[in-house]
């Protein structure tokens, strides 16, 4: 995946000097669980995950312009509730820190551009926690259509079970929006 620049941040691909702030970042109580995983709990935990984020060419590392930190990661994944090839399903997480700054929703438009005009995919889903106002909100903001809620779809780390709020998008609607 190509580095991409927005008026703030920069989407580019992790490297192994990320792994300070990555682990930071992914060891704060509030971030991982509203993802759906836990809390990082050593330097070596992120180290692993980490490793398998390079050279992935389906997430971006975060960076802020300003101050060239790590602040958290997008993606473009596999759908794993839909059958069809082509379809990528839209995932991201936030350093606590930067939240409610509209990093998020900026690095999501990024993503959804790319996989509009670059990918060529035709449908972008995303999906998430009915308590997780926050990614509800990112996702309005880039114009997702809501289409349901799975209810008890989910297994989480602690292995409770939530529904999933999920959301889809067309490469036509895409293109209504940002025309």
């Amino acid at each position: 995946m190509r580095s991409i620049e927005t008026a703030r941040l920069i989407l580019r691909p992790y490297e192994q000097r990320d792994l300070e702030e990555f682990y930071e970042n992914s060891r704060t109580p509030e971030v991982g669980p509203n993802a759906g995983w836990e809390p990082h709990k050593s330097m070596e935990e992120s180290r692993v995950i980490l490793d398998k984020f390079i050279g992935n060419e389906e997430v971006w590392a975060l960076v802020r312009k300003e101050d060239n930190r790590l602040i958290g990661s997008v993606g473009l994944h596999k759908d794993p509730i839909r059958s069809a090839d082509d379809i990528k399903m839209l995932g991201y997480v936030l350093a606590e820190n930067c939240w409610g700054k509209g990093y998020m929703t900026e690095a999501a438009k990024a993503a959804l551009g790319f996989a509009f005009s670059e990918l060529t995919v035709p449908f972008v889903t995303v999906h998430h926690y009915p308590f997780n106002l926050r990614s509800k909100r990112v996702i309005e903001k880039c114009g997702f259509t809501y289409e349901g809620t799975l209810r008890h779809a989910s297994k989480i780390y602690d292995g409770s079970i939530y529904d999933l709020a999920c959301y889809s998008m067309s490469k036509e609607e895409w293109l209504k929006i940002n025309s």
